[in-house]
């Protein structure tokens, strides 16, 4: 046997070393760490003929040392039913090549995790392989799509499928779609059943005023709450390293405290209001203490001539709005049915992932800064009833919503989120379940013309003011509420025209108004039955003190008109009424489509302003280009004056004067999104 030296061989080792170090592939990100991804589904189907034909491991590879993303979400099951991949558990689509497992391969070897994109509650292959596990309309009827979460469905096909999925292909995680927004009640047999004997109704109600309507949306909700409970605890002991999420579970859409041990929260926003809803859904996930993430569509669905793909300066846009709240960022896309993925898509994607990690280093996971809070509520989703009389501002009654999405629901807060956004506040969205926790940090919180806020989250603003507290308060259900602490006198509330004063014309906020007479308090706004000044003025604003706080109480439904009209006088209104009561820590003087955002991270003060400019709203309009602006003067309150102050992600020093507590400066031009970096 032939020897060696000592220093040969610790040569020898070392070099295996470094090689296996080389060779090995790179650890991939958890999703409480990850930043920025990919999400690409096609929901087979039957007519499916090519799925995954041109999938190969130069495309993957190509598109992943471009992207340089840390997580991709890949198809696997669409609400259709049949799974892309060929399976042993369930109906795979027609000539299926098994695209996952080169996606699987190519993913690993570059240290990016792997998801699957699965559809849950929805699947019309498993309802038509078992008619008896689907849900049953109120109407008897059984539904053609989506199963019901009393049916064995979960345990006999659902949990096979994804450990399937996780013993062949070791996928990381799952992003299960079709699921709280898919749920409806359901009167199947074996749902009346487990009715009747929690209830000790016989009855199941139909309809709203049924008794016992509510308790039967809330049994409903309380059965897909033991659902995701259920399968979420068999994949975890099945495999402990699996990282699941429920889309739009503990988000605006199912607003209630994250208590199930969901691994992140995630949800895909779209429509022709990309950026509003981005806005709300951002702000209420950054708020719920778990980590999280936002999906753009890289395409507008919604247009008569089918897809149309979004240019990267649009998708800047929408992205920027979820960076600048702390969030994680993924993109949307649709392959061919083949599952190529084209070289003018791959560097429109590029642009994207640069533009978003140039940014991450300030952006992800950051701390918001208390300025105003504004209130959402899950209890006037959850125990909605519709008033006897519906107009502007009131939505009609529902037909049995268990979760979101909520249509016009959620107007008042988003229509007064986009307002105080375009008088360029920082505002946070606050869970009604999280308000008592984190309420005194918060110069003013505000309060949409929701409908029905509860006795509990009532008794918290009360208290919040009562101790020095300022609060906004909108919308004539909230009036009767707080009567008492705002010392008027509240005559009768109804459907009535209703303009408003701005600085060029009148502001249009007709729907629900509370009629009311000052009396200790003072009347600081007023509104006319039509576009005249000078006569007919009733009281449309006061400002009250309670205790040592102030309450500013606007008694019409300011935001679910602005929700649907965006009008500047609407918005400069309730920009008079909030001044009273508030001075936000950062000016900025710049257009209304410029959104300002306070955050902190690694010890600096953040803040982030994004160009909205032609944000797309409509159809027809379906792509976008964001115009830069500038230059725009901003201003931050501030105890010394600050040393040296940067734009970034440029590294560019921004000159300023400090006066009277006052740094005021100029950001000379804004293309999509910049932050102004202040040190701690």
């Amino acid at each position: 046997m032939m020897s060696i030296s000592r220093r040969t061989f610790l040569a020898t080792s070392a070099a295996s070393l470094v090689l296996a170090a080389e060779t090995s592939p790179p650890p991939r990100l958890r999703r409480k760490d990850s930043f920025f991804g990919f999400h690409f589904d096609l929901h087979p189907n039957a007519r499916d003929s090519a799925l995954g034909r041109d999938v190969t491991e130069e495309m993957v590879e190509q598109f992943l040392a471009k992207t340089k993303p840390d997580y991709v979400q890949y198809d696997y099951k669409g609400h259709v039913g049949y799974v892309g991949y060929p399976s042993k558990v369930s109906a795979s689509a027609p000539n299926v090549k098994n695209s996952i497992e080169i996606w699987r391969k190519v993913t690993a070897r570059r240290g990016v995790a792997l998801y699957i994109h699965f559809s849950g509650v929805l699947d019309g292959v498993a309802v038509s392989d078992h008619p008896e596990w689907a849900r049953v309309g109120r109407d008897g009827a059984r539904d053609r799509q989506e199963t019901s979460t009393f049916s064995p469905y979960v345990d006999e096909r659902m949990i096979p499928q994804l450990k399937e999925a996780i013993e062949k292909y070791g996928i990381d995680g799952v992003w299960v779609d079709g699921e709280c927004w898919a749920t409806k009640p359901d009167y199947s047999p074996a749902a009346a059943r487990a009715w009747r004997e929690a209830s000790g109704m016989e009855a199941l109600p139909r309809k709203a005023g049924d008794p016992g309507w509510q308790q039967f949306l809330e049994f409903n909700r309380e059965q897909f709450r033991k659902y995701l409970r259920h399968y979420l605890t068999v994949l975890h002991e099945f495999r402990p390293s699996f990282q699941v999420a429920s889309n739009w579970f503990y988000t605006t859409y199912a607003p209630e405290r994250p208590e199930i041990p969901v691994d992140y929260l995630s949800g895909d926003f779209l429509g022709n209001a990309s950026v509003s809803a981005a806005r709300l859904d951002a702000r209420y996930l950054a708020s719920t203490g778990k980590p999280w993430d936002l999906m753009a569509w890289g395409f507008v669905n919604g247009n008569p001539v089918g897809i149309v793909h979004k240019p990267s300066g649009q998708l800047n846009q929408e992205g920027s709005v979820v960076l600048a709240q702390g969030g994680g960022f993924q993109v949307y896309y649709q392959p061919t049915r083949a599952g190529k993925l084209d070289d003018h898509l791959i560097a429109t994607m590029t642009k994207v992932a640069s533009f978003c990690r140039a940014r991450q280093a300030l952006s992800h996971q950051s701390e918001t800064v208390p300025q105003i809070g504004l209130v959402f509520s899950r209890n006037s989703l959850y125990d909605y009833t519709a008033p006897a009389r519906a107009g502007a501002g009131v939505p009609p009654a529902p037909e049995g919503k268990l979760f979101g999405g909520w249509g016009d629901r959620v107007d008042p807060a988003r229509g007064l989120l986009d307002a105080l956004v375009e008088c360029h506040y920082s505002v946070d969205v606050l869970p009604d379940w999280k308000l008592s926790e984190v309420a005194a940090q918060y110069p003013l919180l505000a309060v949409p013309d929701w409908l029905n806020i509860g006795a509990d989250v009532k008794n918290t603003l009360a208290g919040y003011v009562e101790k020095g507290g300022n609060l906004l308060l909108v919308g004539a259900a909230n009036a009767v509420l707080f009567a008492r602490e705002l010392g008027v006198r509240l005559r009768e509330a109804s459907i009535q025209p209703a303009f408003v004063t701005g600085e060029e014309t009148f502001g249009n906020v007709g729907g629900l108004w509370q009629d009311v007479e000052a009396g200790a308090a003072e009347a600081i706004e007023s509104r006319y039955p039509v576009f005249d000044a000078t006569r007919e003025a009733k009281c449309a604003a006061t400002l009250s003190k309670f205790g040592s706080g102030r309450i500013a109480a606007i008694y019409g439904p300011l935001g679910s008109v602005f929700a649907a009209s965006h009008a500047a006088p609407s918005r400069q209104f309730i920009r008079r009424v909030v001044n009273r009561v508030f001075t936000p820590m950062a000016q900025v003087d710049a257009p209304p489509f410029v959104e300002a955002v306070l955050r902190r991270k690694n010890g600096k003060l953040l803040l982030h302003l994004i160009n909205c400019s032609g944000m797309q709203v409509a159809p027809d309009y379906a792509t976008v280009e964001v115009a830069a602006t500038g230059p725009l003067r901003i201003g931050l309150r501030t105890g010394k004056r600050p040393g040296v102050v940067t734009l970034e992600p440029e590294g560019r020093q921004i000159a300023g004067t400090w006066e009277g507590g006052l740094w005021t400066g100029v950001v000379d031009r804004l293309e999509t999104h910049a932050i102004v970096a202040f040190p701690g």
